[in-house]
């Protein structure tokens, strides 16, 4: 098995799995609970355990210990990175969308003329 040793690697990898996406959702509501972020799911806690640990590893969370829980936080920067490198991608694609626009406009003119 491949190992991800880079940041945006990991954070693709852990924004890859629905749960992990939903267990960012809800923490952007507030700290919470395995148990908590366990309940809208029909999966064990020590499943939500192991999607905790990937969202960590990827640094996306950080836990910590409330007297007997260990609460996740969100982390947001690793997010805010991946958006950065995903934005020039945006602007490659919205040029070519301008392009497109363009010479459909062109191809409706030449349609009109005739």
């Amino acid at each position: 098995m491949r190992t991800i040793d880079d940041q945006l690697s990991r954070v693709f990898t852990a924004l890859a799995d629905p749960t992990r996406r939903a267990i960012l959702t809800r923490l952007t509501e507030g700290d919470a609970s395995v148990t908590t972020l366990a309940e809208p799911f029909d999966m064990s806690q020590p499943a939500i355990s192991k999607h905790l640990k990937v969202l960590e590893n990827a640094g996306l969370i950080s836990r910590t210990r409330a007297a007997t829980s260990r609460l996740s936080h969100l982390e947001a920067t690793p997010l805010k990175e991946a958006v950065v490198w995903m934005e020039s991608y945006r602007r490659f694609w919205d040029e070519s969308f301008d392009k497109l626009d363009a010479a459909l406009a062109d191809y409706r003119g030449e349609q009109t003329t005739r």
